[in-house]
């Protein structure tokens, strides 16, 4: 004698279902489908049973169907009923009604060792552990999505940390100080490392600032955000429009806000009129606010860090003040084999790298753009494939004027010893 009977689930079901799928995990694990999706199946309805014992609900199977195929979104039982063969109950009776309304296979993943993975194997479902589950979960809510649209923010491509070339040491910098507090907030917590809130990115034009921050926020799956001060000032007036802004960023749970050329707004404050001054201000209690929340990062760029008024610079506003300069010749390696790897041609990196010393990788990828169009337009009137050769980079590169001259190197170097914190 089971002690169960099993029905088709009913609209009054509904808190039963939820109460029972709350209390009935054994591995604290999380599963692959949230209980929202499984209420959003039975609401539908898609297929979905439950076991009732004396009038009380004790078990459920809620399934997902698309075409031909279905998914079991939860398998549940209140504690007292485990083992006594009520999955197995379940899912049979779950499975002959998916079968007999035209589905064809049905699929399920369980935490190992789940409520339900057991009744699963009884039931000849086959473990297929050859496969690998792959998982991530947007950062973005739909709440939010309105909000981000309205203030002109994007979602970046996924890889753009991957595609950042050469800057090794950097990306490791980047990568140790700021991504992985942020990232794994709990692990960091329990060896009291508090996540970065603000960081300013400084060195010579050209130097990939703008394209570290866009790889961040892939690297987070945040929202990226930059801010035109030119634009606030036009629209609101530039110290109303940056308060305004960000307390529009304050109700964001997750986003990377970006200001490049922040000198603009930020420069030193003796000697300014009080609209400079005042705007200074008002910049400095944003970024007071901004910190007080977590979930978000706040990144700023400059050409010359020296022009920045010093309040800027102290520590409780920006957690790292971090270099970026012109790659070295390593990283101008890896940069150029990967333009070479995608023109398809067969050239010296080597040597390129040696010949484009104190080129920024603007200036490189400038170089690059060059050749691959001389090749393409050459292509087209000859119809024979062309292919870059060495001495086609060579000589574009002699004649292309690096961004950095040997003067902003040595001021580059210079303001590395007394501004970074790292």
């Amino acid at each position: 004698m089971t002690g169960w009977l099993i029905r088709d689930y009913s609209q009054d079901d509904l808190e039963a279902v939820v109460r029972i799928a709350t209390e009935s995990s054994t591995t604290g694990e999380p599963p692959l489908f949230q209980l929202s999706e499984a209420v959003a199946a039975l609401q539908a309805p898609h297929p979905a049973v439950v076991a009732v014992a004396d009038e009380v609900m004790i078990g459920a199977a809620v399934s997902s169907v698309e075409g031909d195929r279905a998914w079991i979104l939860r398998i549940c039982m209140s504690p007292d009923w485990r083992n006594m063969g009520l999955g197995t109950a379940l899912i049979t009776a779950l499975e002959h009604r998916l079968f007999a309304g035209g589905v064809r296979t049905v699929h399920a993943a369980l935490p190992e060792g789940e409520t339900g993975a057991a009744a699963l194997r009884n039931c000849d479902f086959d473990d297929r552990s050859g496969l690998v589950f792959f998982e991530k979960r947007g950062r973005v809510t739909p709440q939010a999505v309105g909000m981000l649209s309205s203030l002109g923010a994007e979602l970046p491509a996924g890889g753009l940390w991957q595609k950042v070339a050469g800057m090794q040491r950097e990306k490791a910098l980047i990568e140790r100080r700021l991504v992985l507090p942020l990232a794994y907030p709990e692990l960091a917590s329990q060896h009291g490392v508090e996540p970065p809130r603000a960081v300013m990115l400084f060195g010579p034009p050209g130097t990939g600032k703008s394209t570290f921050a866009h790889a961040i926020a892939s690297r987070l799956a945040w929202p990226f955000l930059e801010l035109f001060p030119a634009r606030l000032a036009a629209e609101y007036g530039l110290a109303t429009g940056l308060n305004r802004r960000f307390d529009e960023i304050a109700q964001l749970h997750h986003v990377l806000v970006f200001i490049d050329e922040v000198e603009e707004v930020a420069s030193a404050r003796s000697g300014a009129d009080a609209t400079a001054v005042g705007v200074v201000n008002e910049l400095l209690k944003a970024i007071v606010r901004f910190r007080s929340q977590d979930g978000r990062l706040l990144v700023c760029a400059t050409n010359n860090v020296t022009t920045l008024d010093p309040a800027f610079l102290r520590h409780g506003r920006f957690d790292y003040v971090l270099p970026i300069g012109p790659p070295d010749h390593s990283a101008r390696v890896a940069l150029w084999e990967s333009y070479l790897e995608r023109a398809g041609a067969e050239a010296d990196s080597e040597g390129l790298a040696s010949a484009s010393e104190g080129f920024t990788p603007a200036d490189i990828a400038h170089v690059a753009r060059t050749v691959s169009q001389a090749q393409f337009e050459r292509t087209f009137d000859t119809g024979t494939r062309a292919r870059p050769t060495t001495d086609d980079y060579l000589n574009t590169i002699r004649g292309t004027r690096p961004t950095v001259s040997s003067t902003m190197t040595q001021e580059f170097a210079d303001h590395s010893e007394r501004f970074a914190r790292i």
